[in-house]
Formats: structure tokens, sequence, C-alpha cells
């Protein structure tokens, strides 16, 4: 007699997501009220070595899935993966880390960007199919301690790898917080993909269907009018 197929893991209310706060009056921009995210033009990376994110410093540090991090910018100027809530901060304000130092192509992109930045990041991801990954979906805490007059805290992506199989899945919230599964997307992630989400509000994981590290930029940026108008640019 075979085994019963096991139940494909969905978050339930207890999930440490649901405690997130999600309405609130900060700022937010209107390119992405209807959706949660958005996706920009493709960047042509080209002129990147791999270099500049293959030789950074990385920290084991799990979110996702098998990751680890090489923090480009983070509350104190060091290698820090933490919360900047936990040293008293608001995810803004970061300081650039010795990292940057040696990605000056990708830094003089990311530096363009017209946003307070808060953690900028690069994710290297290990293979991970969509059952695997669905496991550690999530939505993320990056407005605590934001005053609700300024604006809100979204992060953007920029995949440095090409993985055309790989996407960034996505559910949108309900009214208690949990994820629909009919708002289900996928953000495909080939090298330059650039895309935008709100990923307080968006539960969301990455879906690695390749067979080497995938890399990516992940920057934390505070939304304004300035910001949106460089997004509108963008599209």
């Amino acid at each position: 007699m075979s085994s019963p197929t096991p139940a494909i893991f969905w978050p339930h209310s207890e999930h440490w997501s649901v405690k997130i706060p999600l309405k609130t009056s900060h700022y937010r921009m209107p390119s992405m009220n209807e959706k949660g995210y958005v996706v920009l033009k493709t960047l042509n990376l080209d002129h990147i070595p791999a270099s500049e994110w293959e030789n950074l410093t990385y920290m084991d540090w799990k979110s996702g899935g098998d990751t680890n991090f090489a923090p480009l910018a983070s509350c104190d100027g060091t290698n820090e993966c933490k919360g900047f809530w936990e040293n008293g901060k608001t995810d803004k304000d970061a300081i650039f880390t010795p990292n940057s130092e040696l990605c000056p192509n990708l830094m003089e992109y990311i530096k363009s960007i017209p946003a307070n930045f808060g953690r900028v990041r690069i994710i290297r991801l290990e293979p991970q199919t969509h059952d695997q990954a669905i496991r550690s979906v999530h939505r993320d805490d990056n407005n605590r301690l934001n005053p609700e007059d300024e604006g809100w805290v979204v992060r953007m992506w920029i995949e440095l790898t090409d993985n055309p199989d790989s996407y960034m899945l996505l559910y949108d919230s309900d009214e208690n917080n949990l994820p629909i599964k009919e708002s289900e997307a996928r953000v495909p992630m080939q090298k330059g993909s650039h895309f935008i989400v709100d990923s307080q509000r968006l539960w969301h994981v990455g879906v690695h269907n390749g067979t080497k590290s995938r890399y990516a930029a992940i920057i934390s940026v505070e939304s304004s009018p300035e910001l949106e108008q460089w997004v509108q640019s963008k599209k």
C-alpha cells in the first residue's frame, strides 16, 4: 500500500508574518497600490564582472531558503544582517560597508536610485523547488520603528545571474494578513530582472530551479514622490 502524498505547506494564523502590521498611514507609491509589486525594465549588466558579487564577504544568514548574504549597506557599516530595529533604528539611513568598495559598477547604479537606503545586500540562494521554497514564504518587517508620517519601506531586486526558469513567488495578503492563493504571481529571475516588491504586504519567496547559486541585489528603499517618478521612468 502506497503512503499518502504529504500535504504541501501553507502558512496559518500562527505564522510569525501574520503579526506584522500592514494598515498604516505611511506614504506609499501609487505604482505599488494595485499589485504590491512593479516590474521595471530589464537591466543590461554585461559590463559588471561576476567578481563584483562572487568575491564579497558573505554571512551565514538564512532567509527564504539556504541563503547567505553579503551586506553592501547596513545599520552601522559592518557586515551586519540583523534588522535595523535591533539597533534602535528603522530600515533607513544605512551606512555602506567595505563590501560596497568591491563592486563599483553595481554600486554606481544603486547609488543612482533617488531614495533613502536601508539594508542593501547581495543574496546567494542555493537551488530549491517550489515545494521546498513555499515552506519559507513570508512577509518582511520593513517598517518597524518607521514614523507613520514618513515613507513606507519597500524592497527592490536586481537579478545578477541568469536563472530564467526561476522566479519570485508572490501572494497578496487577505484581511487576516494570510496569503491569498488565487493572487499568486511569478516574476522571472533572468539576469537583469529588476523589480520592486512591497514585501511587508506581499508574501514572497524565491523559487530557484537552477543547478548553481543564484545571486541578486536586494535594496531596501523608502517610498517617496521622487522615487515614484523614478519608478515610472524605469517601467
